[in-house]
């Protein structure tokens, strides 16, 4: 990893290409559950003063129809998008009343699966597909899962990066076929080294009871109504949270983007036979698109995804087959309930220092045996990261947490350097210095923060979480939206409501036959 990465540092520097590295675009995506007066699941329907799920660019539902999902536009910097997600906050809170947004991952008490509402979009057929698709996540998963919340940070570098690293590096091929190569490079060092950030910034260590009712599990107690685990980071992205026991037989290859658009089609139609017995249209209505392990990409759960801008009814791996990778989707971000915001702005710089330091280093593709590494390594370090002692398996034999963790910031602060040489200031360099103490005191991490405030408050998870939600509300809203914030969302409240009514007005097909039209992309 080390040789690669400064050998290409060096490269940009001997260049003066290095201000590419800080020409980033970013974006962040934040979901949250809306909940009422008494920390409870809300059962009413998206607000109507928050625009349209189905259309609106910036505001939206994800999974169950309480499960609100903002949406930051494409910024050139971290504060920007941060700026604008607190907007979209304070935007958000004028218009839901007495019902505040959940600010944890985990979500809160919930009485029975009937409490959780599946999302809707309207009658039209794109609505109709969207619905469907998580009426078909009920019916394999169960309802529960789809309560879950997390951030998603979007982030690419400019277009202009890339001729230049691959004039470089000595490449040959198109500058399109080598950018999408190099994102894939990307997200293959992201698997390898990714375990950091669910030991540095994981916040869900624990949960109300009610989310594991009916389900055997190993958790612990901690009063009542809470369970937790003593040393987990991140109970979301254990297989108590996103897991899918269908998926876990398939092999989704990250080495190329053929071949993971490859083995994403055969999973998309491969049939499975428990799915089969759930059936597709039962007595007129539907179940899921289609009995295959995956029903679309969308519900392959991975730590990071390439991304490319879909065009209306176009399917992800189509997109990215036509045009190649246009960011990266990191997936694996826990919402904080100590920040206001679930994310602050020294995460993000070190997010960005990380990712650029994956893209740099080693080139090697993932080898099976690697392949079970990386997935033993995540399960350890997300349901027993702090623990003492604990070794993570490596090519070389197994290393300590603390002793892997200091290798990869090491490295992470050689780039964060180059990149605070461009911009001026330590921002960078510091954000990566910061997190040597969570390797050095693991009491020092947000899930032993979070776990420990928990534990003092003497309160229930859920009463504890609502308490942050509260504390959080307020602090945004002593802020207030500017003229010009308040009038833009409000516009496109207005216009998201406006374009969905057009798209039902328009004639449609079937909906037998547009499922099958978009199927067969």
């Amino acid at each position: 990893m080390l040789a690669t990465l400064e050998k290409h540092l060096d490269l940009l520097v001997a260049n003066g290409e290095t201000a590419l590295l800080t020409q980033l675009s970013h974006g962040i995506e934040k979901e949250g559950l809306r909940v009422d007066t008494r920390g409870v699941i809300a059962q009413t329907a998206h607000p109507k003063a928050l625009g349209s799920a189905l259309t609106h660019p910036q505001i939206t539902t994800d999974y169950s129809e309480a499960l609100l999902e903002f949406i930051t536009p494409v910024c050139a910097t971290p504060e920007q998008a941060l700026d604008h997600l607190a907007a979209l906050h304070r935007f958000c809170f004028e218009q839901l009343g007495d019902e505040e947004l959940w600010a944890a991952s985990m979500p809160c008490h919930i009485g029975t699966e009937a409490d959780i509402r599946i999302a809707e979009y309207g009658s039209s057929n794109i609505g109709q597909l969207k619905h469907i698709y998580r009426v078909g996540l009920e019916h394999r998963y169960g309802k529960m899962m789809q309560t879950i919340a997390g951030i998603h940070y979007n982030f690419s570098l400019p277009d202009r990066f890339w001729p230049v690293y691959q004039s470089l590096t000595g490449a040959e091929g198109s500058t399109d076929a080598f950018r999408s190569a190099g994102y894939f490079k990307l997200i293959r060092n992201f698997r390898r080294y990714g375990w950091i950030l669910l030991y540095l910034f994981g916040a869900s260590p624990a949960l109300s009871t009610s989310f594991m009712q009916g389900r055997s599990h190993q958790l612990e107690r901690l009063g009542d109504h809470t369970l937790y685990l003593p040393h987990a980071t991140s109970l979301r992205m254990s297989d108590l949270g996103y897991s899918n026991r269908a998926q876990s037989s398939l092999n989704i290859c990250f080495n190329h983007l053929d071949t993971y658009a490859a083995s994403l089609n055969e999973a998309i139609n491969t049939p499975h036979a428990a799915y089969e017995k759930i059936g597709v249209k039962v007595d007129g209505q539907y179940r899921q698109l289609n009995t295959n392990i995956l029903q679309i990409e969308n519900e392959y759960y991975s730590d990071v995804r390439p991304k490319r801008v879909t065009f209306s009814g176009e399917k992800p791996v189509h997109a990215l087959m036509s045009r190649g990778v246009e960011y990266i989707e990191v997936r694996n971000t826990d919402i904080d309930p100590l920040k206001p915001l679930g994310i602050d702005l020294e995460q993000a710089r070190f997010m960005d220092a990380f990712l650029i330091t994956c893209l740099l280093c080693s080139d090697d593709l993932v080898s099976d045996a690697e392949c079970e590494r990386i997935a033993a390594n995540h399960q350890r370090i997300v349901t027993r990261g702090r623990e003492p002692g604990l070794m993570l398996a490596c090519a070389d034999g197994e290393r300590s947490v603390a002793e892997r963790g200091k290798q990869i910031l090491e490295q992470t602060l050689l780039t964060a350097k180059i990149m605070d040489e461009q911009l001026g200031g330590r921002d960078h360099e510091n954000a990566v210095q910061a997190q040597h103490a969570k390797l050095e005191d693991p009491d020092q991490t947000p899930s032993a923060q979070v776990l420990r405030a928990i534990k003092e408050s003497g309160l229930s998870y859920t009463d504890w979480a609502m308490a942050q939600s509260r504390a959080h509300r307020q602090t945004l809203s002593q802020v207030p939206l500017s003229n010009s914030e308040h009038a833009l969302f409000s516009e496109m409240t207005g216009r998201s409501l406006a374009e969905q009514e057009e798209i039902e007005a328009q004639p449609q097909p079937p909906f037998d036959q547009f499922l099958a039209e978009y199927l067969a992309q």
